[in-house]
């Protein structure tokens, strides 16, 4: 039996938590393209499609919960993954997706 069968533990929650952070299309998007290096909130809105305000506050919610830091560049912020561990899970869940896809059924 799993040990996480009869009851959850803090480490339990806090990955909960995590999938409840990596459930937003644009965050993923974002952690995806920030994998690859540093990268500022004009850029990212650009590569994912959405509004620099948007952005932004998706990039909260990614600083918030750990995932992402962001550094001054000059008058502007870089942000990138806090960790490889990040880059992994978004990596492996998006080739996963891909795989469990319908394929021209």
């Amino acid at each position: 039996m799993c040990r996480y069968a009869r009851r959850t533990t803090p480490d339990v929650e806090q990955a909960a938590g995590l999938f409840k952070v990596l459930a937003s299309p644009v965050r993923v998007a974002a952690l995806l393209r920030m994998a690859d290096g540093p990268v500022g909130v004009g850029d990212l809105a650009d590569h994912v499609g959405v509004t620099h305000t948007l952005m932004s506050q998706h990039l909260r919610v990614l600083r918030m919960s750990g995932l992402v830091r962001s550094e001054h560049e000059g008058r502007s912020r870089a942000y990138s993954l806090t960790d490889d561990h990040v880059a992994h899970i978004v990596r492996d869940a998006v080739q996963h997706a891909a795989e469990e896809a319908p394929h021209d059924r």
